[in-house]
């Protein structure tokens, strides 16, 4: 469902590694400047390459690499420089633009992640020789590059329950969804060869050492003081580990214990185990908020502009406030084929599965109540909350977990085949001299 994908998962970050490498934009401006590349109706120029080139440089550099030889990283980068420009050709057709208002956003939310304000941003941005204008044009184009990729193969994307149900039943699927534990062990070894006096042995070493720590003993002294494990010395703290990595009996053991809980001496290849769990990840039952929402989503398109695509919210806004039925103009309106069918109706949903703009309207929006029209990255909205819950959504999350896994790894495979799709497609004429001449 198209109204699910946050913005801040879509955005790439070609521009951001770049913004803090104290590379001076303007310096890579020729005083004569020249095509490079002819791309279906539009151009790369030869200062638009040189300044990519010189940031990918720095980029290099900072990670402490080999900078390969200029020819082969031009033409690298003017590679991706064209199939940048074929995906800014189709968001320029298919009638993509990002307001002022979204674009402030999403640049106060990279100053945030960098832990500054907007003004310090700019700040930055002037310290290291760089435009905040060229930053903000450069992040219009990622937002633009980001939604033509939603529209273009996201939303193609189909991940079945029955897929769900088996990538949760892998050991794949069980590894990545486990409980995690950060463990500490106390071991009492035997000897390769050992005999049954040496076993009982160390079985009473081992059962002392469990009645001292169930008497209050620190553990971590008695780990310095009697393991034989390799992590004695850090009082035997052994990390974070994944149920799902951990040998039977343990595996099961351990999701029926609390943070603080030891085991009884177990034995081991090696010799007796005890383990305490220190801290606790994952698994845990999720309470969480959802809201039951419809809505209605019309998109702009090249036969309607963003213009009559607002005003058709409206209309349908309108409408709905003067009886109409909701459910069927949303059949008959409404873009959005994961809902449409359904009335618009998105069932129970978390919040924070949605978009921003979409989650903030949802939020002020009483029970019962219609929005008023309104924009996301996916077009205009009109919303109605029908009620609001809270639930245990424990294997709910699980699913939603192994849903999101199973749509990235599809995402990836497909985008790839797309910008193949649309680069092969293309007519392309390489003028970068020394580069093989391509065209289609």
């Amino acid at each position: 469902m198209n109204v699910k994908t946050k913005l801040s998962d879509c955005l790439r970050p070609l521009l951001l590694g770049a913004l803090f490498l104290g590379t001076a934009a303007n310096a890579a401006v020729q005083s004569i400047d020249k095509v490079v590349a002819i791309v279906d109706n539009d151009v790369v120029m030869q200062s638009q390459l040189d300044q990519r080139v010189h940031e990918v440089q720095q980029t290099i550099a900072k990670r402490g690499s080999a900078v390969p030889p200029a020819g082969v990283l031009e033409q690298q980068v003017l590679e991706r420089l064209i199939v940048e420009n074929l995906q800014l050709q189709i968001g320029e057709r298919s009638g993509i633009r990002i307001t002022d208002e979204e674009l402030n956003q999403a640049v106060g939310t990279i100053a945030q992640r960098n832990n500054m304000t907007v003004d310090q941003f700019r700040a930055a941005l002037t310290r290291d020789g760089l435009s905040y204008d060229d930053a903000r044009d450069q992040i219009r184009r990622e937002m633009v590059i980001s939604r033509v990729r939603q529209r273009r193969v996201a939303e193609r994307i189909q991940v079945s329950e029955q897929e769900v149900k088996n990538f949760l039943a892998s050991d794949l699927g069980k590894m990545q969804l486990s409980e995690e534990f950060r463990l500490a062990n106390i071991l009492i070894p035997t000897p390769e060869s050992a005999n049954s006096d040496a076993i009982q042995n160390a079985a009473r070493q081992a059962d002392a050492v469990y009645q001292q720590l169930k008497q209050g003993a620190d553990f971590g002294q008695l780990a310095i003081a009697k393991s034989a494990s390799e992590t004695a010395l850090e009082g035997g703290d052994m990390g974070w580990r994944k149920a799902a990595q951990l040998p039977p009996p343990f595996d099961r053991l351990l999701s029926t214990m609390a943070v603080g809980d030891i085991t009884q001496p177990m034995r081991t290849p090696g010799g007796f185990i005890i383990l305490k769990i220190t801290d606790k990840r994952g698994g845990e039952a999720q309470v969480r908020d959802e809201v039951h929402v419809r809505h209605i989503l019309v998109k702009p398109s090249p036969i309607r502009d963003e213009a009559k695509t607002k005003a058709l919210a409206e209309s349908l806004y309108t409408r709905i406030e003067a009886g109409e039925d909701f459910s069927e103009l949303a059949k008959s309106y409404s873009e959005d084929p994961g809902s449409a069918l359904n009335g618009g109706d998105l069932n129970w949903i978390d919040p924070n599965a949605l978009v921003p703009e979409f989650r903030e309207v949802m939020a002020k929006t009483p029970q019962g109540q219609l929005s008023k029209p309104f924009q996301t990255q996916y077009g205009w909205h009109v919303l109605e909350v029908l009620g609001r819950r809270a639930t245990d959504s424990t294997t709910q999350a699980r699913e939603q977990q192994a849903m999101t896994v199973l749509r990235n790894r599809k995402y990836d495979e497909e985008l790839q085949t797309w910008l193949r799709q649309i680069r092969d497609e293309a007519y392309v004429e390489i003028k970068l001299p020394g580069a093989d001449q391509a065209a289609q």
